[in-house]
């Protein structure tokens, strides 16, 4: 009886990924199943079940090219890219970089960051649990306590910024409002966060994503708005403090005495 040891795994993989390739040596005919049509049953169920997850994860981006183009595409990128954990809430990480260079979906040319935002969207409902920081803790602040204060996020918060509207567009297509077309002329930076059950994607200021970053990466809150306005000079500091506050993006200030 032929065991997974005798099997070539490489040989065995790279026929998974190629249905032009015949079956690896070492598997045996079972049930009046030659190994071919076996293996052939295995590759097409393995390949409906990546596609049917990645179709689960990224479901704006269905809707956007229609259900046969994107199963065509998931298509392609499981020949490109299988699992490499066995959670399969983490498969398609690198799904929107394979859509940017995809040359059927490049009349799309905002796809592949609605589909990195798509990810975003799945790891934060993965992501651990905090209690979120109240409003009312900033409010007791002054400004000059606060620039030299830091920030502990949300282990959910995720942030993506973007030369076209995808928050907008992911709203559109989460609402169940008759369907009006997006106006392409500009770009939102998406935050996103699941302080408690629900997810919530909102739209910052120009800037609010490096400001972000820069918080995450162990910065003051003036060390973020000097990264902000970095990349954009008009900045909205306040606005920008309430999406994060609204969202519950902060988990703790720590500020310095």
């Amino acid at each position: 009886m032929t065991t997974w040891a005798d099997v070539d795994q490489n040989a065995f993989v790279r026929a998974l990924l190629d249905p032009e390739l015949p079956p690896p040596n070492g598997l045996e005919a079972s049930h009046g199943f030659p190994p071919e049509r076996r293996f052939a049953i295995y590759r097409n169920n393995v390949c409906v079940g990546l596609v049917d997850a990645l179709a689960e994860r990224f479901p704006i981006c269905l809707q956007l090219v229609g259900d046969e183009f994107f199963r065509a595409m998931a298509q392609c990128y499981v020949r490109e890219r299988l699992p490499r954990t066995p959670m399969l809430f983490e498969y398609g990480d690198a799904f929107a970089t394979f859509v940017s260079d995809f040359a059927p979906a490049r009349e799309l040319p905002y796809l592949p960051d609605v589909a990195r935002l798509e990810y975003a969207v799945g790891q934060a409902y993965h992501a651990a649990d905090a209690a979120p920081l109240s409003l009312d803790f900033l409010r007791a602040l002054s400004h000059e306590r606060l620039d030299s204060a830091t920030a502990v996020l949300h282990p959910s918060t995720h942030v993506v910024a973007s030369a076209y509207p995808i928050v907008s567009i992911w709203r559109r297509h989460m609402s169940d409002d008759e369907m009006t077309p997006v106006e392409l002329d500009h770009g939102e930076e998406a935050l996103v966060v699941r302080p408690e059950l629900a997810i919530k994607v909102a739209a910052l200021p120009a800037g609010g994503s490096a400001f972000i970053d820069a918080l995450g990466s162990g910065g003051t809150f003036d060390e973020a708005v000097n990264a902000a306005t970095a990349v954009a000079a008009d900045f909205k500091l306040t606005e920008c403090l309430r999406e994060l506050f609204l969202t519950g993006a902060f988990v703790a200030l720590s500020v310095a005495h």
